[in-house]
């Protein structure tokens, strides 16, 4: 059987994303091989930029349903092809989650042992943000009342908003033949350094999702890998609100401004 193009081109660009992204966030609370928020960010924006590069020929390199439902709503996406395609990405990003715990869980389990954490235990979010994310970014440690004050969720829900509409901004204007001065070859390296650079403001309040496949299919995961409720209890209802409506609201900055700016 041959799969359909666009199948292998999300999907595999898709764990691409999760795998260099969340991989370096498994490095780094794991093993502590990056140092800040910014050498986190930059893996994050080159893996999404070789992820572009690799399989944008495929399916366009949508590897986000925001993405792809924002095509829909305000391009000539086929709206046939939403569904499919957001599955793709989820499975994808699954994938993705399997073989970077197949790399890091004994550095998982060695790390909780070393720091006291139950996985599955209130306070195991500190691990559990290696898959999915949670606010304030528990930075490898259980979440205090104290560090909860540093955001709210209503101000979660506005920067996962506004950060997915800045990058979905980014995107449409880059990609758009009318713009004359978009990067072009460059296109890729454009989109994913955005994203490093929304990772370095937002990342230490939200841990920067803009990506509702991203967040949710490694949350799951990280409820079968002995997690269980925690990654969807931790933030209350905003593994859902923050994580995944408030990304899919962000897609209509392009569409009010920049639509008709380009003649």
């Amino acid at each position: 059987m041959t799969l359909p193009r666009w199948f292998t081109g999300e999907f595999f660009g898709t764990f691409l994303l999760v795998f260099f992204g969340c991989g370096s966030v498994c490095a780094a609370v794991t093993t502590g091989a990056q140092v800040g928020v910014f050498q986190v960010a930059i893996v994050w924006g080159l893996g999404i930029a070789t992820a572009i590069y690799l399989t944008g020929a495929l399916s366009g390199a949508h590897l986000n349903p925001a993405v792809t439902l924002s095509m829909a709503v305000w391009s000539d996406f086929p709206k046939t092809r939403v569904l499919p395609y957001i599955v793709t990405q989820l499975l994808g990003a699954f994938v993705a989650s399997a073989a970077l715990y197949f790399i890091f869980g004994d550095a998982l389990h060695a790390y909780e042992k070393a720091n006291g954490i139950v996985r599955g235990a209130p306070g195991s979010e500190a691990t559990a943000m290696v898959f999915g994310e949670f606010y304030p970014s528990p930075g490898g440690k259980p979440l205090t009342d104290e560090a909860r004050t540093r955001i709210s969720t209503a101000s979660a829900f506005g920067a996962e908003v506004i950060g997915t509409a800045a990058l979905l901004l980014v995107i449409f204007c880059a990609t758009d033949e009318r713009n004359k001065s978009r990067p072009q070859l460059l296109t890729a390296a454009t989109i994913g350094l955005t994203v490093t650079l929304l990772i370095s403001v937002l990342g230490p309040l939200t841990m920067a999702c803009f990506n509702p496949a991203r967040d949710f299919a490694p949350r799951v995961f990280s409820m079968f890998a002995g997690w269980g409720t925690v990654p969807f209890e931790a933030d209350g209802h905003g593994w859902w609100t923050v994580y995944i409506v408030a990304p899919l609201l962000g897609g209509g900055v392009y569409r009010a401004f920049f639509r008709n700016a380009y003649r």
